[in-house]
């Protein structure tokens, strides 16, 4: 494995760090206080490839890469995760099921325009009974003459409010366990599809979270994604490749928030000269580095393992378990060294320290990464 970038893959890193101070950077307290998530930056966002950023060019993607995807989210999460967390969860969830277990009619019809930027995805896989326990989600699917009608609710949906397109599981054969659910594609606007209860954050608050509510939904066969009965299998392998992503938006947060805590180091002076003259604040941020460089390698190389083609199930897990725990402890011990200004909101310690636990939860809790880490390496039923 060549670690060393490539000359696109910094051109890369450059223009989409540029775009983030740029555009993102005045805005983001704003934002986060008004927990929106700013609409005016999506043709922007598209405008970068940032929209599709793994798709074939045919579908109106980027046609790049994993290692390039964690550069895009990386670069943004340094500046404002919740920015990160929409592209990501755009991309890496909805999009990606689409593009995995798709038929070609499907991925015209609906991958084109989330790829382009010109609708917004949303994916629902947890439900209030069924959050570490994915298995057990109880949205129903009966067969109707015409089709399918959907009945259930999802919690912690991101863009639940925003997306025009989601990929929804629900239990076709209650009988056949993990093998009797099955993946829908819904559109906005179908009768009984609506958005429920907007959740109100702790952090990463610009990026939407919400309810999906499923009434008697009538969808017809062909929005039916992939085969009958293996939509969970099929979310399993989404997650895999999602959890790269998440693992670089808590290496991008652990980067903004270690940067922010060096700035205030150089420049806050106590006992007559620079905190960061202090031995014990120079090892806060050695040890800062340190672990952010070895949680960014442990993601990319994940991401280069899928770009081969690989399976990743272990190395995804391994890179979201110690990226979002070292980037819980990166930000609080910026915070630390801010001092009592980490508490205030006039500096970034303070949002970065919010931001960052969801890190440890979505896509999977610390607890499962372990769970599926292990059945990796020992012989444990799943």
């Amino acid at each position: 494995m060549d670690l060393r970038p490539t000359d696109e893959q910094r051109l890369l890193r450059q223009t989409v760090r540029e775009f983030a101070e740029a555009e993102m950077a005045p805005h983001t307290l704003e934002w986060d206080e008004a927990q929106q998530f700013p609409l005016e930056l999506l043709p922007k966002l598209a405008g970068l490839g940032l929209m599709g950023i793994q798709f074939p060019e045919r579908y109106g993607g980027a046609a790049m890469g994993a290692v390039e995807y964690c550069i895009c989210i990386e670069e943004l999460a340094r500046v404002d995760p919740s920015i990160a967390l929409f592209v990501a969860a755009h991309n890496g969830f909805a999009a990606a099921h689409l593009y995995r277990f798709g038929s070609e009619a499907q991925r015209a019809r609906y991958l084109t325009p989330l790829a382009q930027g010109r609708h917004l995805g949303g994916w629902g896989l947890t439900e209030p009974q069924a959050g570490s326990d994915a298995g057990g989600i109880r949205t129903a699917a009966t067969r109707v003459a015409d089709g399918w009608q959907l009945t259930g609710t999802k919690t912690f949906t991101t863009n639940g409010t925003l997306a025009e397109t989601f990929v929804v599981m629900a239990v076709t054969d209650p009988g056949r366990g993990h093998h009797g659910i099955s993946a829908f594609v819904l559109e906005r606007g179908t009768p009984g599809l609506t958005s429920g209860r907007k959740e109100n954050k702790l952090g990463v608050r610009a990026s939407d979270t919400a309810e999906l509510l499923l009434t008697d939904c009538s969808v017809p066969d062909d929005q039916r994604l992939g085969a009958l009965g293996e939509g969970f299998i099929g979310a399993l392998r989404v997650l895999d490749a999602g959890r790269i992503g998440i693992a670089a938006l808590a290496v991008g947060l652990a980067q903004g928030a270690y940067e922010a805590a060096r700035r205030h180091a150089v420049v806050r002076e106590q006992f007559g000269q620079a905190i960061a003259g202090f031995q014990a604040i120079q090892f806060k941020l050695a040890d800062m580095a340190t672990q952010i460089e070895a949680a960014r390698w442990l993601t990319y190389r994940a991401a280069y393992l899928q770009d081969c083609g690989r399976a990743t199930t272990r190395e995804s897990a391994m890179a979201k378990l110690f990226s979002s725990e070292t980037a819980v402890r990166v930000a609080e011990e910026g915070v630390q060294i801010h001092g009592g200004y980490g508490f205030v909101k006039d500096y970034p310690a303070e949002k970065f320290f919010r931001d960052v636990k969801l890190t440890t939860i979505g896509e999977g809790t610390s607890e499962i990464q372990r769970l599926v880490i292990a059945r990796e390496y020992l012989d444990v039923p799943a």
